[in-house]
């Protein structure tokens, strides 16, 4: 398993809306490609890719909660 790491500092959103529904949960299976989450950075929403197929086993971040470059933030196996 392998964890997908922040490409920037920014704020994680783990949908694409409030309210809507997330883009993964524990035990998506995901496509490499597929966007995981969604980086706000200086008010531009970076949409995160899979950068593999597999299963998501964890999320390590919070809804809105700030990010650092290189953190960790799902694992997929």
């Amino acid at each position: 398993s392998k964890a997908v790491t922040a490409p920037m500092v920014g704020t994680v959103y783990m949908a694409s809306a409030p309210g809507a529904r997330p883009f993964i949960e524990v035990v998506t299976v995901v496509t490499e490609g597929q966007t995981l989450l969604i980086i706000e950075a200086m008010k531009t929403m970076n949409q995160i890719p899979s950068p593999k197929s597999g299963k998501v086993v964890e999320i390590l971040v919070n809804d809105a909660s700030p990010v650092e470059y290189g953190e960790a933030l799902v694992i997929i196996e």
